[in-house]
């Protein structure tokens, strides 16, 4: 199944953090914070403005973003655990 998502939302896939600490303590999986970092999986075309033109998003399918801890909506899709959220709720591309 193929997701498209609307106007200006994106789809992302939560990257998963290091098990261990620098001095090697393995973290159990209840003390673990969910990443805030992900890669994007699809994108919608873009917002519309008042004139009802569309801009496009400054985010495109495979870039690295960071986002906010409670950021977007969490959802199931092929067995996949997926964030869906506005391209305002990113906080930057890392390159």
């Amino acid at each position: 199944m193929q997701f498209r998502p609307l106007h200006d939302r994106v789809v992302v896939r939560r990257i998963e953090s290091e098990e261990k600490t620098k001095g090697g303590i393995i973290i159990p999986d209840t003390a673990k914070e969910k990443p805030q970092e992900g890669e994007i999986v699809a994108v919608g075309p873009g917002a519309r403005d008042e004139t009802g033109k569309v801009s496009p998003l400054d985010v495109k399918a495979g870039d690295r973003v960071l986002f906010g801890k409670w950021s977007g909506t969490e959802v199931k899709i092929d067995g996949q655990d997926l964030l869906i959220m506005k391209e305002s709720d990113i906080m930057g591309v890392l390159a």
